[in-house]
């Protein structure tokens, strides 16, 4: 009688749906991960070298800079169909954001891989819904040129865990916390039918986001505590040590209290 087979292993099937460059396959591989997450064991350690090709991305959009990302209007069709595809760009990447904090890093709880593999179903969830309503306008996901910033963080804070939890999540993702509210303003100044359909997209986005930076900054003191570290001047050494961008307001304070930031954090926001 053969022994039977053992369960897959969760931060290996993370990394397979890293590494898959079609953008449909990697939302089906996310939201399959989480639907069975529970069967699976978990390595407290992977001895696996980083293999080429991450994230596996697909051959659009065409990446540039953002200082060479052109801005358009919402008013117009064109404009409009731009600013999605931005903001679906950003949940493609926030998917391997969050895949990678799964398979990447060694010896954390398993409370803490299970909680980034539901923010990978959720990001997934996210691009699926622009991703059809830019279909909906004539567009698909690599019509326009896009930014390499979110991963660019991802893969300078490669070395060490506290410094991802510390500086994408709550850096990078907060921003869109902070950002969303002004963008769903001008939507609803558009008016149009297609702009209020983001403007609901956008509330869901921002209700998950805020649960994604509460993981982002529970982890972050997670670790704190660990290496006996104050989270405030951590946070300004890992900033300084590794280019975080400088935040500017207006700050979304509310949405920042209910992903976890205290009133000492708000209270440095913009110095």
């Amino acid at each position: 009688m053969r022994p039977p087979c053992p369960p897959p292993e969760l931060r290996q099937q993370a990394l397979q749906a890293l590494l898959a460059p079609d953008p449909q396959q990697k939302v089906l591989l996310a939201l399959s991960l989480r639907a069975q997450a529970a069967t699976f064991s978990i390595a407290d350690r992977l001895d696996i070298e980083t293999p080429a090709g991450l994230p596996g991305c697909p051959a659009r959009p065409e990446l540039r800079s953002h200082l060479d990302v052109p801005k358009r209007s919402p008013f117009t069709p064109q404009g409009l169909g731009a600013l999605l595809h931005a903001v679906t760009h950003i949940e493609f990447n926030a998917i391997n954001l969050a895949l990678d904090a799964v398979w990447r890093f060694d010896g954390m709880p398993p409370a803490y891989y299970l909680d980034w593999v539901t923010v990978a179903a959720e990001e997934a969830q996210h691009f699926s819904l622009l991703q059809d309503h830019l279909q909906s306008l004539g567009y698909g996901y690599g019509d326009f040129p896009a930014h390499t910033g979110l991963w660019d963080m991802t893969h300078k804070t490669a070395g060490d865990v506290l410094a991802r939890m510390a500086l994408v999540p709550r850096t990078l993702e907060a921003r869109g916390l902070d950002a969303t509210p002004a963008m769903q303003a001008k939507l609803r100044h558009v008016g149009t039918p297609a702009a209020l359909r983001a403007v609901e997209i956008l509330d869901i986005i921002l209700r998950d986001e805020i649960g994604h930076v509460a993981i982002g900054n529970r982890w972050y003191r997670h670790l704190c505590a660990q290496r006996g570290l104050d989270p405030i001047a951590t946070y300004a050494e890992l900033a300084a040590t590794y280019g975080a961008p400088r935040l500017k307001g207006p700050f979304n304070l509310d949405a920042r209290r209910a992903a976890g930031f205290d009133e000492d954090e708000l209270a440095l926001l913009g110095n």
